[in-house]
C-alpha cells in the first residue's frame, strides 16, 4: 500500500497564486522588464510565476488577447484576478498583486465577477494547468 505521506512529500500541492508575463522575444520592452520580473519572483516563494513567449507557446496561449506588452495574467487557483498590460515596472506588479492577494477567500467569487470584464477574464482560468507545467 502507498504512503499517502510520501506521496504529498514527492508531489506538494501546486501553488494557488499563478503570475504570466506573457510577452514575445522581439519585444525590447520585454526583455528589459524580465530582470525585474524574476527578481519579484524570488520575493514570492508561495506563487508559480512564468514567463511565456506567446509566440512561441501560440498554439495554447492564443485564445488570450495580448493587445500590449507586458501583458500580466495573475490567478488564484483557476480564478483569474488580473489581465492585462501593465507598465513595465516591477513596482507596480508588486503592488498589484499584494492588494490583490489581501481580497479574502471569501469575497473572492464576488470580485472575479464583479464587473463584465473579469467575468470575461475567467475563461482564462483553464491556462493554470499548462502555465504551471510551462517552465
Amino acid at each position: 500500500m502507498p504512503d499517502p505521506l510520501s506521496n504529498s512529500l514527492s508531489n506538494p500541492p501546486a501553488p494557488r497564486y499563478l503570475v504570466a508575463c506573457l510577452c514575445a522575444a522581439w519585444c525590447d520592452t520585454c526583455r528589459d522588464y524580465r530582470a525585474g520580473f524574476d527578481v519579484l519572483a524570488s520575493r514570492f516563494a508561495d506563487t508559480a510565476f512564468r514567463w511565456v513567449d506567446i509566440e512561441d507557446e501560440a498554439d495554447w496561449i492564443g485564445h488570450a488577447e495580448v493587445e500590449n506588452f507586458p501583458t500580466l495574467l495573475i490567478l488564484h487557483d483557476d480564478r483569474v484576478l488580473f489581465f492585462g498590460p501593465m507598465l513595465p515596472q516591477p513596482g507596480i506588479l508588486e503592488r498589484t498583486f499584494n492588494a490583490l492577494r489581501e481580497i479574502r477567500e471569501e469575497d473572492l467569487p464576488a470580485y472575479v465577477t464583479g464587473n463584465a470584464e473579469r467575468q470575461a477574464w475567467q475563461s482564462l482560468g483553464s491556462l493554470r494547468t499548462r502555465l504551471l507545467a510551462h517552465v
